[in-house]
C-alpha cells in the first residue's frame, strides 16, 4: 500500500524518486514519521489519509518512506566493489591496487580528509608464504604398521616461519585437550606436560562447546580460547614444534572444504622482527576421521578422550609412543598491503574518534568453479564496504557535522586472520584511549528488511543499548547471537579493537525476514554457506533485495551520530574479558 499526503512531495522537491515495497504519491513530513513510531500516533490523523494499494510494489519488501540511506545507494557501491574488474580484491595483486584506489578516490570525492601524514593509505607490511607440504605426514611408533596421512584428504599444514623449508622429524605426539590455558576459568590443558619439540594435537572450539556442562567457560558460547589462532599461539608459547587441530564440522561451524580452501592458498602474515621464529614450525588441521585413526594407532579411543577433555580435571597425555615427521617447502614474498581510511573531523571534540570498519579483501582469482574463477566476495564483504561508503555519504550530506571525529576504515587481510585491523590497532593513527568505539560491518544479508538486529557477542558492552534504541526506531528488536558456539565475535575486524580494549559493535539483521519470516532467512543463509561462501558464486545479483542492508547501514549511522554527540564513552559490561584492557588504557 501507499499513503497519500495532502501537500508537496519532499522527494520531488529534491528531484528523487520513491522506491521500495511502499511507494508514496507524496511524502509526509518528518513530524508525521515520528508520530508513526509513537503509540496510537496515527489514530488521530486517520482522516488525513486514505490507504491505497501499491500498483507495483514487490511483496517481499518493507522500506522507510524517506530513508537516510537507500537500497539504490547500497547497490551502486556494492556493484562497483564486487565487480569482475576488482579481480576478487586479493592483497598483493592487481585486485588490491584497483579496490584501494577506488576506495581512496571515493573517500576523496565524499570530502573526507586523509589520515595524519596526508595519505588515505596506512601501509601494512606483510609476508606471503606459499607453502608446499610433503604429500604425507608419517606417523610411527604404534603397535601396528606406520600410519601415513595424506595431504588435503587427511590433513593440511602451513607455517608462519619465514624460511625456505621447515620440518619436524620424529616429533613425539601428545594430546592436550583443547590446547587452552585459562587461569580465570581454572583450566590448563598443558598442566604437567612438557611439549617442547613435540607435536600437540588439540580439539577445535573450547571446553564449553559440547554442552555437557554449561558451567564450563561460557557454556556453548565460544570464547577467544576456542579460536584456532589462539591455539597456535598457545602451543608456540609452550615450545611445541607443531600443532594440529582436529576439525569437527559442528563445533568448527564450517566444513572441511573451508579449511582446505584457506590452507592451500598462499598465507599472509604480519612481518615480524624475528621472522616467525617464535611460532611452531608446523601448524595445521586433521580431519576427524584422520584423528580417530591416529588415536587408534596410539591405542587410544577418540570418543573417550573427547569426553575426558570436556570435563573438569582433564590432564593432557602422550599419544603412546607415536611420533610425527613432516615438512613444508616455502616461497616467500615480502610486500606492503594497504588499509584505506578517510576522516571526517569533529566540530567540537576532534581528538575523540568513532571508527566505522569493514574489510576490503577477498580471495582474488583462483580455482574455477562452474567456469568462474573470480572470487568476487559480494556478500563477504562487499556489503560491508557498500555500507561503509553509504554511511560516509550520509554523514557528509548532513548539514549538522558530528562533534567527534569519524574515521572510515577499510582494512586489508581480514580473510588471512584480521591482519589489517590488527595492524591498525597496534599502530593506531589515532590513540585508542581516545577512540570511543568501533562499529564493524561484515557480511550483511541481501534478502530484504529484517525484524531483528542480531548482535554478535551480545552482553559485552553498552553499545548494545545504543543499537537497541536505533533498532526500536526502525520497529526492530534486538536479538542475541543465535549461534554463539561458532565464535563469530572473534572472527571479524572489530575483535582487533576489542582485544585492545575499544568497545566494539558487530550486528546485522539476519534471523527474521520482515516479509517472509524466520524459515526463509534461515534457508537463504544455509544456501549461502554451502554454495557461495568463499566461492566464485558470491557475486552481485541484480535480483537481491538490498533494503535490509540499507536499514542496517542507517542503523549504524544513527548509532554513530548519537555517539558523536555525546561526551561520555560507552563501557564494557562487568565480566567482559575486554574490560581490563580498556581500564588500563584509560589509566584506571
Amino acid at each position: 500500500m501507499h499513503l497519500v499526503w495532502r501537500g508537496r512531495c519532499k522527494l520531488a522537491d529534491r528531484g528523487r524518486r520513491c522506491a521500495g515495497a511502499f511507494t508514496c504519491s507524496l511524502m509526509p513530513p518528518a513530524w508525521f514519521r515520528l508520530l508513526l513510531a509513537a503509540p496510537l500516533g496515527l489514530l488521530g490523523l486517520l482522516p488525513l489519509y486514505r490507504v491505497q494499494p501499491a500498483a507495483s510494489a514487490p511483496a517481499s519488501t518493507t522500506v522507510p518512506a524517506d530513508p537516510i540511506i537507500s537500497a539504490a545507494t547500497i547497490g551502486r557501491y556494492l556493484r562497483a566493489v564486487s565487480s569482475d574488474d576488482m579481480l576478487g580484491r586479493k592483497p598483493f595483486t592487481e585486485g588490491e591496487k584497483r579496490i584501494t584506489a577506488y576506495l581512496a578516490a571515493e573517500f576523496k570525492r565524499l570530502g573526507l580528509q586523509p589520515a595524519p601524514g596526508g595519505s588515505y593509505f596506512q601501509p601494512v607490511p606483510l609476508v606471503e608464504i606459499t607453502g608446499t607440504p610433503a604429500s604425507t605426514l608419517q606417523i610411527r611408533g604404534g603397535k601396528g604398521p606406520a600410519l601415513s596421512l595424506d595431504y588435503k584428504t587427511d590433513f593440511v599444514a602451513f607455517t608462519q616461519r619465514e624460511q625456505p623449508e621447515v620440518a619436524v622429524t620424529n616429533s613425539p605426539l601428545v594430546f592436550a585437550g583443547y590446547g587452552v590455558t585459562a587461569p580465570e576459568y581454572g583450566w590448563d590443558d598443558y598442566q604437567g606436560l612438557d611439549v617442547k619439540g613435540k607435536t600437540v594435537v588439540v580439539l577445535v572450539n573450547d571446553p564449553g562447546n559440547a554442552g555437557a556442562d554449561t558451567t564450563l567457560f561460557r557454556g556453548k558460547a565460544m570464547t577467544y580460547y576456542g579460536r584456532w589462532t589462539y591455539k597456535y599461539e598457545e602451543a608456540a608459547r609452550h615450545g611445541a614444534a607443531a600443532v594440529l587441530i582436529v576439525h569437527d564440522t559442528q563445533p568448527a561451524a564450517y566444513p572441511w572444504s573451508v579449511v582446505l580452501s584457506g590452507a592451500i592458498s598462499p598465507k599472509l602474515r604480519a612481518q615480524t622482527a624475528n621472522q616467525g621464529a617464535d611460532k611452531c614450525a608446523l601448524e595445521g588441521w586433521l580431519t576427524l576421521e584422520a584423528a580417530k585413526r591416529l588415536f587408534q594407532a596410539a591405542g587410544q579411543d577418540y570418543e573417550a578422550l573427547y569426553k575426558a577433555a570436556n570435563a573438569k580435571g582433564f590432564r593432557p597425555r602422550p599419544l603412546g609412543n607415536l611420533t610425527l615427521t613432516g615438512s613444508i617447502r616455502n616461497q616467500l614474498r615480502r610486500q606492503t598491503s594497504q588499509n584505506v581510511l578517510g576522516v571526517l573531523p569533529g566540530s567540537q571534540r576532534p581528538d575523540e574518534y568513532i571508527i566505522y570498519s569493514a574489510h576490503w579483501d577477498h580471495f582474488g582469482v583462483g580455482k574455477a568453479i562452474e567456469g568462474d574463477s573470480i572470487y568476487n566476495g559480494a556478500v563477504d564483504d562487499g556489503t560491508g564496504l557498500a555500507a561503509l561508503l553509504s554511511i560516509a555519504e550520509a554523514f557528509q550530506r548532513d548539514k549538522q557535522k558530528p562533534q567527534r571525529t569519524i574515521v572510515f576504515l577499510a582494512v586489508t587481510a581480514e580473510e588471512q586472520g584480521l591482519l589489517g585491523s590488527a595492524y591498525y590497532a597496534q599502530h593506531p593513527p589515532f590513540p585508542l584511549n581516545k577512540t570511543v568505539a568501533d562499529l564493524n560491518m561484515d557480511m550483511l544479508w541481501p534478502y530484504g528488511p529484517m525484524k531483528d538486529l542480531t548482535v554478535i557477542g551480545y552482553g559485552q558492552s553498552e553499545l548494545e543499548d545504543y543499537a537497541r534504541a536505533a533498532a526500536k526506531a526502525q520497529d526492530r528488536y534486538l536479538l542475541p547471537d543465535q549461534t554463539p558456539e561458532t565464535g563469530m565475535f572473534y572472527r571479524s575486524d572489530h575483535f582487533s579493537f576489542a582485544h585492545m580494549g575499544v568497545p566494539s559493535l558487530y550486528a546485522a539483521g539476519g534471523s527474521e525476514s520482515r516479509a517472509h519470516g524466520k524459515d526463509f532467512i534461515a534457508q537463504k543463509r544455509r544456501q549461502y554457506t554451502t554454495s557461495m561462501y568463499h566461492k566464485p558464486a558470491d557475486q552481485f545479483d541484480a535480483g537481491w533485495d538490498l533494503w535490509g542492508i540499507a536499514q542496517d547501514a542507517e542503523l549504524y549511522y544513527l548509532v554513530g551520530r548519537r555517539l558523536a554527540a555525546e561526551t561520555t564513552f560507552p563501557q564494557w559490561r562487568p565480566g567482559s574479558e575486554f574490560r581490563a584492557a580498556r581500564e588500563k588504557s584509560m589509566g584506571k
